[in-house]
């Protein structure tokens, strides 16, 4: 595949996971906002195991998200970049296995997150607890629904199509 085609790809790719993670997202806003949150659209995290493009995808997707969302500024600044944070660490560990891979996003969004709640929103809980409940929100996307969608694409051949290598 000549240079100008893996630029596409690359693209493409970014994009769609970025267009994945808004719609998620704001589709169970619900339960990706909030003091205990769940976010689901975290389980993308796993995704940089499989494509570099999931990285920068991952970002705009939770930039975006949080924008539509109607999260506050600090939000959409910090939150963005602790997901960004950890889909790098997802992408240094992606030789190491799905659930090595799956903990920098957790780790980053406990350790950011909870500031953000409690400075940019006032939330009353103390900044401990706030680690504890997106910690535990986190594990629940990023540690067993991206495992086990990361265990889904390890069965299929979606190395070999996302690297154009193979015809979907």
């Amino acid at each position: 595949m000549n240079k100008k085609n893996q630029k596409l790809l690359f693209l493409t790719q970014g994009a769609m996971v970025a267009a994945i993670y808004v719609v998620v997202t704001v589709l169970l806003a619900p339960l990706s906002f909030g003091q205990i949150q769940l976010r689901v659209s975290e389980m993308l995290t796993i995704l940089p195991v499989f494509t570099p493009a999931a990285v920068p995808g991952l970002f705009v997707g939770c930039l975006i998200g949080n924008i539509m969302g109607g999260a506050a500024l600090p939000d959409i600044i910090f939150g963005s970049l602790a997901t960004l944070i950890g889909a790098l660490g997802t992408w240094k560990l992606r030789n190491r296995g799905l659930v090595l891979a799956c903990l920098p996003p957790i780790l980053a969004n406990a350790l950011v997150v909870p500031f953000v709640l409690k400075y940019a929103y006032g939330a009353p809980l103390p900044i401990p607890v706030l680690m504890l409940t997106v910690g535990l929100g986190e594990v629940a996307s990023c540690g067993v629904l991206g495992v086990a969608l990361g265990k889904v694409l390890e069965k299929s051949h979606v190395r070999e199509i996302l690297a154009g290598r193979e015809k979907a």
